[in-house]
């Protein structure tokens, strides 16, 4: 005979139960008048949270449209369009109370440089938490049409010619990311600096916001850039320019965007930052089925979330990539994981990383104690508690807060325990 709980489940069902999905589904089974039936509910109903019309902000859009913020007892979580990384930023020292935002769908270094007050007026630091990664990789680093002819890829050295002669004629090469120090402009930094191009002293960096890119590409403002999608499917659609990389190419499952929460707002309201965590959580493994992308695709497309054709949006979501220089590769494993792989959860390596990074290019000085930054800001714990109560499988909770040493498509390896080495392998970097 069957022994059954309480609620209805068999010992024998739960045993059955493998994926996190599924174990969602049996907690809200055991749970029936919703998550916090046995504990204190969230102490609000609702955080502003901001967004760039990016795919990988995906699982906030999923949790608002799905109803999943209100099933878990947020049912007024406004997810709120910024204009830019820079308006995010803004907005976020603003502070909810203030008409500003709580928290966002955010660039990963971004709380660093918040937090230390880096990018902020007068460099009031303003203290931010990382409590989930929302992402890994589909960013990619786009090339004018014009660069064509130079076969450019992987390897960035193909287009040293071509830039020196373009200077060498009174142009200006302008290579343009989405915020400095934020994951674009490290990403496309990384790809000229392994090609021997100095992002510092061989072209001119400049910042655009993601929505912008094309069209500015289409004027002829820059010569290659680099940011999420849908903004680089929709460059090769239009016809204006192709993909040389992805940036999964570069670090094969790397860390993109992540969600992060004034700590201010955590402090005050622990159960209802938890609460916001199984949301996303629950969105984030909505998001990764393969049966959802075209139905994520028609949402996203929406004109109050990105305003764009569902099909700039579907093909790389799927892991097919038409790099639009005659390229067109399907099942690449290159398509953006949202949950799989250990997708969401915050790894402090990966945070050791972008801090070394922005060591490398003068944003945070040598000396800077990474790990003591990292443990700060990054509040994995948080994710970790949402994990429990969403009785997630132990196979999707990472045993431990590092991934270990990460290897470069150039063969660098970064060894989280030992960001020296790794900054002393570099040839290129500020100040050399």
């Amino acid at each position: 005979m069957t022994k059954t709980t309480a609620t209805g489940i068999s010992r024998r069902q739960i045993l059955k139960i493998s994926s996190a999905a599924a174990l969602a589904s049996a907690a809200r089974l055991a749970f029936p008048s919703g998550a916090f039936a046995a504990s204190a509910g969230p102490e609000v109903t609702g955080v502003k949270l901001g967004f760039i019309a990016l795919t990988d902000a995906a699982p906030l859009i999923i949790a608002k449209e799905k109803g999943l913020f209100e099933k878990y007892g947020l049912p007024d979580v406004e997810v709120l369009k910024q204009a830019s990384w820079g308006a995010t930023r803004d907005n976020l020292v603003l502070g909810g109370e203030a008409n500003g935002i709580d928290g966002a769908h955010i660039l990963t270094p971004m709380p660093y440089l918040i937090s230390t007050g880096k990018v902020t007026q007068n460099n009031v630091p303003v203290p931010m938490s990382i409590v989930a990664r929302l992402n890994l990789d589909s960013q990619g680093i786009s090339v004018a049409k014009e660069y064509a002819e130079t076969g450019v890829q992987l390897d960035a050295s193909k287009l040293k010619e071509a830039f020196a002669a373009k200077k060498a004629a009174g142009g200006e090469i302008k290579v343009a990311m989405t915020f400095p120090g934020g994951t674009h402009d490290l990403w496309i930094r990384y790809w000229l600096a392994a090609g021997g191009i100095d992002p510092d002293k061989d072209v001119s960096t400049i910042v655009v916001p993601p929505p912008q890119m094309v069209a500015n590409m289409k004027v002829g403002n820059m010569d290659a850039f680099c940011v999420g999608e849908p903004w680089n499917e929709q460059l090769v659609n239009q016809g204006i320019g192709f993909t040389a990389c992805t940036t999964g190419e570069l670090w094969k499952g790397h860390p993109e965007k992540a969600l992060g929460l004034r700590t201010d707002w955590i402090e005050k309201n622990p159960n209802a930052a938890k609460a916001l965590m199984m949301a996303v959580m629950e969105a984030q493994m909505w998001a990764d089925s393969m049966d959802n992308k075209e139905e994520m695709s028609a949402i996203l497309g929406k004109r109050q979330w990105f305003n764009v054709p569902p099909k700039d949006v579907a093909g790389r979501l799927k892991g097919t990539i038409n790099y639009g220089n005659g390229r067109l590769v399907e099942n690449t494993g290159l398509e953006m994981k949202f949950w799989k792989d250990h997708a969401s959860y915050p790894f402090k390596s990966h945070d050791a990383w972008f801090l070394t990074e922005n060591i490398r290019w003068g944003k945070f000085a040598p000396d800077t104690d990474i790990k003591a930054l990292v443990d700060k800001v990054n509040r994995e714990d948080i994710w970790r508690a949402a994990a429990a109560d969403l009785g997630i499988a132990a196979a999707d909770i990472p045993a431990s807060s590092s991934r270990g040493p990460e290897t470069f498509f150039d063969g660098k390896v970064f060894d989280p325990e030992n960001p020296k080495a790794y900054l002393d392998s570099l040839t290129i970097k500020a100040g050399a």
